[in-house]
């Protein structure tokens, strides 16, 4: 028997509200970050993706070989039209090929100001000098004052922010987060510091303090869209209704589930299973060695 529901005027009953973020990010065929990172991550703790497409990726696990790039344009109708359906928590921004489509992000960004926005800046290294130049000025100038935490590597942020960094001694988290404070951003959340012995640290970072840090281990394996996999766990959370201390934890918790259970597809680098909560262990020691749901998914009832 069908059950009739009865609806509000937005179109669902307060118990079918759903946290929501749209995120801004390229197609990578290999799965290993971009849009498939955001989905498969934001999903992972009870977020509804909206995945705006700015172009995709021409690479394999080993290498990106190019970037081919949306209509500015078409990016904007995409968002546009999903914005004037669906209320998001949270927007998330990871690499959108040219500084025609990062205009119109950040146009877009001021007409909700009351979204937080998470922005991620990868690794260009595969890409020429100028195109890299002319994006990162854009992304700095256009969507960095409209940012609330900002997310790299510590090389990527080091020789973007502080370019003319004098010191002998290498930039602290602190010192990313000042340089980037200058533009606008108070929260930036750097990973990959070298910390010595093999170790690693990632920190989240104001420019007075850090607020929240953790020191690993160094894996042996290379992994390609790590970055992704945490800025979209971190906006995922904050959609999720967590703050943002208790989200870049859980993120972190999460992040390191996924590099232990990561796998190699191809005969590139090493991926991150962001799905690793959902594989069924093999016995019951097995199940007391791996991470519980409960280490890094939200409170909220139902699991995904």
């Amino acid at each position: 028997m069908n059950q009739h529901i009865t609806l509000t005027d937005e179109g669902q009953t307060p118990e079918m509200a759903h946290p929501c973020a749209l995120t801004f990010n390229s197609n990578d065929p290999s799965g290993a970050g971009g849009l498939t990172a955001d989905i498969l991550a934001m999903s992972s703790v009870g977020t509804h993706v909206l995945a705006i497409s700015t172009g995709s990726y021409l690479r394999d696990t080993a290498e990106t070989f190019d970037h081919v790039s949306m209509d500015e344009d078409a990016v904007d109708d995409q968002a546009r039209h999903v914005l004037e359906d669906i209320s998001v928590q949270v927007i998330k921004v990871g690499f959108c090929g040219t500084p025609e489509i990062l205009s119109v992000i950040a146009e877009l960004c001021t007409d909700y100001p009351d979204v937080p926005v998470v922005a991620y800046m990868p690794s260009l290294s595969w890409w020429q000098d100028d195109p890299i130049e002319a994006y990162q000025d854009a992304f700095m100038e256009l969507l960095l004052p409209q940012t609330t935490l900002l997310v790299g590597n510590h090389s990527t942020l080091w020789r973007w922010l502080l370019p003319d960094w004098g010191s002998e001694r290498t930039p602290t988290a602190r010192d990313l987060a000042k340089a980037a404070a200058e533009k606008g951003v108070p929260y930036t959340l750097v990973t990959g510091l070298p910390q010595g012995n093999q170790h690693i640290e990632n920190a989240l970072a104001t420019p007075l303090s850090v607020m929240v840090s953790e020191t690993i281990e160094r894996f042996d394996a290379v992994f390609t869209g790590a970055g992704d996999t945490l800025s979209a766990t971190v906006a995922g959370l904050l959609a999720m209704g967590d703050d943002l201390e208790a989200s870049v934890a859980e993120a972190f918790s999460y992040l390191d589930g996924a590099l232990d259970a990561g796998f190699r597809p191809g005969m590139g680098h090493a991926l991150a299973d962001r799905l690793f909560w959902a594989q069924a262990p093999d016995d019951a020691d097995d199940a007391d060695e791996r991470t519980s749901n409960e280490d890094f998914l939200p409170g909220h009832d139902t699991r995904h």
